[in-house]
């Protein structure tokens, strides 16, 4: 298979998205992940541009890449300067970068109202720079910023930029979609005509996701000739992001044939989107193509339905191949399918017994009704299915709970919650204060129980979202809460739908600890029956 190259720009392009801000290790980690699934170049910003980016070229000198190569970012020589003399040009060639990535104008607008240059003295400015670091031992890629925009009003010019930086040793030269507004058929036809006036020359595309094109029009340069895609982890960038390698990469090898990443990177996809995600302190996008948590999701009972009898009714690719797996959604719109899947995977034995699955279906449907959403709620669903089945064996037994808030003079808030509840025949009662009820409700819990359920002590809360489901009620309404919890090695989400917040929290916090300590591994040397 022919290959792509594949060149990531997320340290740098993808840095300028809106709140974006990695710690230099961090950044140092994302180059190592990179370099893991086999990423061919990582760019690594503007060397010396600040102290960050020192530090990062400097940690990366120290660290084996393996076959990734490292690229500095620049711009072409200043106007009325020798390339010598240019201190971004000179900074560069001091790097140990072996790849040196310039920028250069080829739209007139930025010639006029930016560089204030000369067609002539532009063409000076991306020859003299791309032959000062080729003579210097740099492997140069030419970035032709705007090349669409440039194309589209004098096409001849357009195509002498590249021609210059490919002339004197640029070994890629990249047409840049910088607004990110030009349409795939565009894009396909005009690296059409880059191809046939340069034949000789390697082409990359660089492109912006403002259309929403950026992966279409990667695509579709590739089909005519591209052979460097440039791109960054789950398309981040500045406004509405880059080009997104996550989705471009699979689509390429599996879509279109062509070789991309190192054997066995695709399979680690799903992990990389998710954990730079969360580095970023992002929440990872459960819709994205390829590796989103809802990618290869299925609800609608047909089409659980078709799945069950072959997977390629309702999925493009078997979801291991990029490191995703098949999940099926419950809701009011899943059928018998689902549940028996779902049974199967807690231990139900469902056919056992006909009349279950339609009871365990009306009952959703009721649920769902109330508000309950159990798609997102996986917990929750699975001890529902043990309490239709009538197998659900609780850690303890609630008697009751009471809340106190109390604000004092000085504007002080305190929250304080008692619980009543039963173990193994035993009553306990545990009193905390809290920064809010839920808080407190989950400080009392733990009082109670600690040192009897040892296993309550490795469970957090890592997320907890309240909804109001019927706005039109005012204080009224029905409330849900969703809680996100872990052990530290897996996590699963709970529900509670009421009309009061707290006894909707209360059934989410019950479920969260009832499925985490059920679940938990059982203590090194110890044995079950």
């Amino acid at each position: 298979m022919e290959h792509i190259l594949l060149y990531d720009t997320t340290l740098r392009d993808g840095m300028q998205r809106e709140g974006m801000s990695l710690s230099v290790g961090e950044q140092l980690q994302v180059a190592m992940r990179l370099a893991g699934v086999g990423i061919d170049v990582v760019e690594a910003g503007f060397p010396s541009s600040n102290p960050k980016d020192s530090e990062l070229f400097d940690l990366l000198e120290a660290q084996n890449l393996g076959e990734t190569r490292v690229a500095a970012f620049g711009m072409t020589r200043r106007r009325d300067t020798a390339p010598g003399d240019d201190p971004g040009l000179r900074i560069m060639v001091d790097t140990f970068a072996p790849v040196s990535t310039i920028v250069g104008k080829t739209w007139d607008l930025h010639l006029k109202k930016v560089t204030k240059v000369s067609r002539e003295e532009n063409l000076k400015m991306i020859g003299e720079s791309v032959a000062f670091l080729l003579a210097q031992g740099k492997d140069v890629f030419y970035d032709a910023e705007h090349f669409f925009d440039a194309y589209r009003e004098h096409p001849e010019y357009a195509i002498e930029c590249l021609r210059t930086a490919h002339g004197n040793g640029a070994s890629w030269v990249i047409l840049c979609d910088t607004n990110g507004a030009t349409m795939p058929a565009d894009v396909e036809r005009i690296t059409g005509e880059v191809r046939l006036a340069i034949p000789d020359a390697a082409i990359g595309i660089h492109t912006h996701n403002d259309a929403e094109c950026a992966v279409a029009n990667s695509l579709v340069a590739v089909e005519q000739g591209a052979r460097q895609v440039q791109g960054t982890i789950n398309g981040w960038g500045e406004r509405c992001g880059n080009a997104n390698l996550i989705s471009i990469a699979p689509s390429l090898a599996l879509k279109m044939g062509f070789d991309v990443l190192r054997p066995g990177g695709l399979e680690e996809l799903t992990k990389l989107s998710h954990w730079a995600a969360e580095t970023a302190n992002l929440p990872p996008d459960p819709w994205a193509p390829y590796v989103g948590s809802n990618a290869f999701a299925h609800k609608g009972g047909m089409h659980v339905a078709g799945m069950v009898s072959d997977p390629r009714t309702f999925e493009h690719i078997d979801p291991s191949v990029v490191g995703n797996e098949r999940g099926m959604k419950v809701s009011e719109l899943s059928g018998r399918h689902v549940v028996l899947e779902r049974a199967r995977e807690a231990g139900i034995d469902v056919e056992a017994d006909p009349d279950l699955a339609p009871r365990i279906l009306a009952r959703i449907k009721e649920l769902e009704h109330r508000g309950y959403h159990f798609e997102v709620a996986d917990a929750s669903f699975t001890i529902l299915l043990e309490r239709e089945a009538g197998v659900h064996e609780p850690v303890f037994a609630l008697e009751s709970f009471r809340v106190i808030t109390e604000r004092n003079e000085t504007g002080h808030v305190v929250t304080e919650a008692s619980v009543r509840v039963h173990l193994n025949g035993e009553r306990l009662v545990a009193t905390a204060e809290g920064n809010g009820p839920v808080n407190a409700l989950d400080k009392a819990l733990r009082e109670a129980l600690g040192g009897r359920v040892p296993e309550i002590d490795r469970i957090s809360l890592i997320n907890f979202k309240v909804r109001i489901l019927d706005e039109g009620h005012g204080t009224e309404a029905t409330t849900r809460v969703l809680i996100d919890s872990t052990d530290g090695t897996s996590t699963w989400s709970t529900m509670g739908v009421d009309q009061n917040v707290i006894a909707a929290a209360w059934d989410a916090l019950v479920d969260s600890f009832d499925y985490g300590v059920r679940r938990a591994p059982a203590p090194s040397g110890t044995t079950t029956a």
